[in-house]
């Protein structure tokens, strides 16, 4: 019971990252804070720090998180964009400040400290000390190349010219920066574009973002874009500091912050902090907290890596910035598998550089615990300027004729269907699957780029598709052909973008099976347990058969997985939308797991671990890579592990296998390995 426990709320801990990571990295809209995105992370390497049998290879807890959009050419990084680790407390900085005394002993050693911007990390490559390409951080290991988008701010230089450094010339090298928009140029863009009746940008950092994805590059001209420089590196000279990489990337031209400061001690890297919380709202451009990084980059090589992150650096977090407003009214979205969220209407507040009129209010259970009623004044709270939240209700000022207030009883479609809770849940459910807010999130999952991706069937065109009747299942999605007429009589429908729309649905048709059995919607079915599913069961037909016994033997399927999945086929109507769905031609079977016997590869068959950090490839990578070739991965070293893949500070996972008489290889023999499977 105790461990059932412990996975649901690990695989309860992985859905709301990887959620949060795709609207941040992928559609340029956080849903939670920085704070409750680090929580999340922290209590997540807890529970797989004192559980380690419960350890899975693609856990967030492992990956760099990713902005690849696969609308640019893919590039990898000559040396990995690592994120760093991120804290909010000075003990932790503290802490920080004794591991790395502990590793550097008796040496002498300093910190810079610099701004934390809020923009957007991009890589910029010069080859003869000409600009020769622009690549964002991506997953870390590759990112997506913008030169064109990146050459526009005019901030950047274009050529450096025989600049020399300890007497050699700065010819090949990269510097990395951060990309934003400045407070008021924001305010002034989301002006025009109020003026001009379009959509505002939420924040400078999702503006930034969103503009240096555009594939447009007259557009992106026209926005104010600015840089700072933070990085500098090149394999002919053998730089020092840090601070002194700085000045060199001021003396080049590049635009650099003008706050960094170095610091003796961690006292003065405290007192720094300190000094630019107070003072953030004083800067033109936002900030989030503090880059403490050690100086020396003889200290940086020495102190290493460890998982994703350098033992060189640390960032210090701001608390998030908070204001007070009159709730006006409490309204309930209702999610593509029923979950009703409650949403504070508000009265209009300024906030971290942007309007706020709703915010989130979490669940039943959150409103009753804070006792919020309409009509209170109610502290909203704002970190990292994403959504905001309403944290707490000021009682001193609440009406004394207030009402508590009622969750509601059914569903707020004209259903109105009676809600569901169910055990162990904190939110209420619709269950009607005709709920019309239902069907839109079911076909808005199914079309968007996480599953089949299909172009030009976004949100807003699926909200008009399903009022206007054309869409009722995502099934309807590849009937969309035969009413070609009646789109094109809509308005901002043309020939070319209903054969942009076409295309994109007949592509949709060959995505992999994992892919397809993702965009189903099966509750508690992600990504990553598609895959899984994909590969153990081969086809959806096998699959629908599986009995619960089967499910709960796979590897990473638990108890509430397999129940959801079952009851998804269970399902008459589900059955029905998939039979169609077959008739279209989409891919139920898995490719790979059909013709793998024509590979000659030594992982076919096998069940492999990988261990430590590793250098060539990112774990979801190499899991990918020995999943194409016919292995699967497994979280933990038992009995049935075939071979295990370490790399740098390998643990415990390495002790264990060494125990078994389990195989063990190299990351470099892999490597390989993987080359020579590989067609000429």
């Amino acid at each position: 019971m105790f461990s059932k426990i412990i996975t649901d709320r690990i695989n309860f801990l992985k859905i709301q990252i990887n959620i949060a990571n795709d609207n941040y990295y992928l559609k340029n809209n956080p849903n939670i804070s920085d704070l409750e995105y680090d929580l999340l992370i922290a209590e997540l390497v807890k529970l797989e720090e004192e559980n380690p049998e419960y350890f899975s290879i693609d856990s967030p807890t492992q990956l760099v998180g990713s902005d690849i959009t696969n609308s640019f050419a893919q590039v990898s990084h000559k040396r990995p964009m690592l994120s760093l680790g991120n804290t909010y407390s000075r003990e932790e900085v503290l802490n920080f400040d004794s591991r790395v005394k502990n590793i550097l002993g008796d040496e002498n050693y300093s910190y810079s400290a610099e701004l934390k911007i809020d923009g957007v990390a991009v890589s910029i490559h010069y080859e003869k000390g000409k600009f020769y390409q622009a690549v964002t951080r991506g997953n870390g290991e590759e990112g997506e190349e913008i030169t064109n988008n990146v050459k526009t701010i005019k901030s950047i230089p274009l050529s450096i010219n025989n600049f020399k450094v300890y007497d050699y010339i700065l010819d090949d090298f990269e510097i990395r920066g951060e990309i934003f928009i400045k407070k008021n140029d924001f305010y002034l863009m989301n002006s025009e574009r109020e003026l001009i009746g379009e959509k505002l940008f939420a924040n400078p950092r999702n503006s930034a973002s969103g503009t240096l994805k555009m594939l447009d590059s007259t557009i992106v001209a026209s926005r104010p874009l600015s840089m700072f420089g933070y990085y500098l590196y090149s394999e002919n000279i053998e730089l020092k500091s840090h601070s002194e990489n700085l000045k060199i990337l001021k003396e080049i031209g590049v635009p650099t912050n003008p706050h960094s400061r170095v610091c003796k001690s961690i006292f003065e890297v405290l007192d720094y902090c300190d000094e630019w919380e107070n003072k953030r709202d004083e800067l033109e451009y936002e900030i989030d907290g503090v880059v403490i990084k050690i100086d020396s980059l003889k200290h940086q090589d020495e102190l290493g890596f460890v998982s994703k992150a350098p033992r060189w650096a640390i960032a210090y977090k701001f608390s998030s910035k908070k204001t007070t407003t009159k709730l006006k009214g409490i309204t309930f979205q209702v999610g593509r598998l029923g979950t009703i969220t409650p949403v504070a209407e508000l009265e209009p507040i300024l906030l971290s550089g942007s309007t706020i009129r709703r915010a989130t209010l979490n669940n039943s259970d959150f409103i009753i615990l804070k006792d919020i009623r309409i009509g209170d004044t109610v502290v909203i709270e704002k970190g990292g300027d994403v959504i905001p939240k309403v944290s707490e209700v000021v009682i001193s000022e609440r009406n004394v004729n207030s009402i508590q207030f009622s969750f509601p009883t059914h569903c707020p479609c004209h259903f109105e269907t009676l809600l569901t809770r169910p055990d162990g849940e904190v939110n209420f459910y619709c269950e009607n699957p005709d709920c019309p807010s239902q069907i839109k999130g079911r076909i808005s999952h199914f079309s968007s780029r996480a599953a089949l991706d299909i172009e030009g069937l976004g949100e807003k065109v699926v909200d008009q598709f399903v009022e206007l009747g054309l869409l009722e299942t995502y099934a309807d999605i590849y009937d969309l052909e035969s009413k070609k007429k009646q789109i094109l009589e809509l308005e901002r429908w043309g020939i070319k973008s209903i054969e942009n729309l076409l295309n994109g649905i007949n592509e949709s048709k060959n995505k992999p099976f994992a892919k397809v059995l993702f965009a189903l919607g099966i509750r508690h079915v992600g990504s990553t347990v598609a895959k899984i599913l994909s590969y153990e069961f081969g086809s959806l037909n096998s699959l629908i058969e599986a009995t619960f016994d089967q499910l709960v033997s796979t590897n990473e399927i638990g108890v509430k997985i397999a129940e959801s999945v079952i009851r998804f086929f269970s399902n008459d109507t589900n059955i029905k939308i998939i039979n169609r769905l077959k008739e279209s031609g989409l891919n139920f079977e898995n490719e790979m797991k059909k013709n793998i016997d024509s590979i000659n590869s030594p992982f076919f068959g096998k069940t492999i671990v990988l261990t430590g950090t590793l250098m060539h490839y990112s774990r979801e990578k190499a899991s990918a890579l020995i999943e194409e070739f016919g292995g699967k991965t497994s979280s933990s070293v038992s009995k049935k592990t075939d071979l295990l893949i370490v790399g740098l500070d390998a643990g415990s996972k390495l002790i264990k296998a060494n125990s078994l008489g389990v195989k063990i290889i190299t990351e470099d023999v892999f490597k390989n390995m993987i080359e020579g499977l590989k067609p000429n």
